[in-house]
């Protein structure tokens, strides 16, 4: 097992929830953040990553405090565990599939082969399966 931080930004609370979520699922294997407590070069220090963030905009990262620190963290990706996950309330998930591609190309495994995406407000399933993501991601 390798270090593990949690990482998210949320704008309504539903991200917020899911990251609760995994971190529940983690235990004390992970530690949770909101993206603007960590810099990326601590986040690199990392082993496992668990990254969130909403569609926002034109199905895009959040730009003023997620993108940001995405893209500083993207080159120091290579040979780690990167799970991905985010709330949606429109569109088909294309902020996931370019971020997935973003991972896979910074030669980052990504967790699971693809990202956890949840419509709006993570029900209770939604939840057990953020959960399950948590153990997932804690035990690699």
């Amino acid at each position: 097992m390798g270090k593990t931080a949690i990482i998210y930004w949320s704008g309504t609370g539903n991200t917020e929830a899911m990251a609760k979520a995994i971190a529940e699922g983690a235990g004390s294997a992970a530690t949770l953040f909101e993206v603007t407590q960590i810099s990326a070069q601590d986040a690199r220090a990392y082993d496992n990553l668990a990254l969130g963030c909403p569609s926002m905009g034109v199905e895009e990262l959040e730009e003023s405090d997620f993108e940001p620190f995405f893209t500083e963290l993207e080159s120091g990706l290579g040979g780690k565990n990167v799970a991905l996950f985010g709330s949606y309330d429109w569109g088909d998930g294309e902020w996931m599939r370019n971020w997935e591609a973003r991972v896979r190309d910074a030669g980052a495994n990504l967790v699971g082969g693809e990202g956890l995406i949840i419509n709006e407000a993570p029900d209770d399933g939604g939840l057990k399966v953020c959960k399950a993501l948590g153990e997932t991601v804690a035990a690699l």
